[in-house]
């Protein structure tokens, strides 16, 4: 997909607005824009997964750039800009630059564009050993030897997290923007949504590992609710406390080895998870 023109800048649209019923001009409708990197196009879908809740805000704003969902493309620069994948080639490294320029919010979606998503396993690894293993002409494949999250290049304003994001996050994120106040996504952890659920915890009662205590919460405690330990996929919660779950592991019998790959999931190269999986590992 090829990066829309630079126009420098951000900053609301000012192209020609429609006149009201009065015979006034109408106030320009913010213009949202839609960018993929490297990723699955998992919380892309989610966005067109939420249609129902959509028509609410539908009409207050301009799906301006979209190629996933659309053929029309509005050159920026765009108020809102959301971005999924992560970075790991050069070119991508320049564009992300690019669409920033054009941004006035912009927005990171799910934990590819987060953390670095689930390909940043390479993180640990030789990248062109893995190229030669693959690829009958690797001479032809241009990567950087990290898969990394949008913000170690770029600022961001807001992240939203999950593998695949929450919608309904989603649909509050854009709302809030809108109405220019901060978004209620919460930053506890899964253990609340388990409680809330009315979950019996699983770590406790059936010494199942979990990371339900260090993740944060989007998912609805989802696997902890068919007894399932939680797999971390909305990433690290604020200030998780991953040296005690750790040692809560320990004390459950699993090995160090599969506590540090625990860590190294959907979100392994979020500072805390990485950190912990690092810990794990040495000790």
């Amino acid at each position: 997909m090829s990066a829309p023109d630079a126009n420098g800048g951000s900053g609301r649209a000012l192209s020609p607005s429609a006149p009201n019923d009065r015979g006034r001009p109408s106030a320009p409708k913010p213009k949202i824009g839609v960018f993929k990197f490297a990723s699955c196009d998992g919380c892309q879908l989610s966005l067109l997964d939420a249609e129902d809740e959509l028509l609410a805000i539908t009409g207050a704003v301009d799906i301006a750039y979209f190629p996933e969902a659309t053929r029309a493309v509005m050159k920026g620069p765009y108020d809102i800009g959301l971005v999924e994948g992560s970075i790991t080639t050069r070119h991508d490294a320049n564009r992300i630059q690019q669409i920033r320029r054009q941004c006035r919010t912009l927005v990171t979606i799910g934990a590819c564009a987060t953390a670095g998503g689930i390909q940043a396993l390479r993180n640990w690894k030789d990248v062109d050993e893995f190229v030669r293993a693959v690829y009958a002409t690797p001479q032809y494949i241009s990567t950087l030897d990290l898969s990394t999250p949008i913000e170690q290049h770029v600022r961001v304003d807001f992240e939203l997290r999950g593998c695949p994001i929450n919608k309904h996050q989603l649909v509050e994120l854009i709302a809030a923007t809108l109405a220019g106040r901060k978004p209620n996504v919460p930053a506890y952890s899964v253990c609340l949504e388990c409680k809330r659920r009315g979950n019996v915890c699983i770590t406790v009662a059936k010494g199942v590992p979990c990371l339900g205590p260090v993740t944060h919460a989007g998912c609805g405690a989802l696997c902890p609710s068919f007894d399932r330990g939680c797999y971390g996929c909305f990433g690290p919660m604020e200030t998780p406390n991953t040296t005690a779950l750790i040692a809560r592991f320990r004390a459950l019998g699993q090995p160090d080895d599969q506590t540090s790959r625990a860590f190294r999931g959907f979100n392994a190269w979020a500072w805390p998870f990485r950190k912990a999986s690092d810990d794990a590992e040495r000790t």
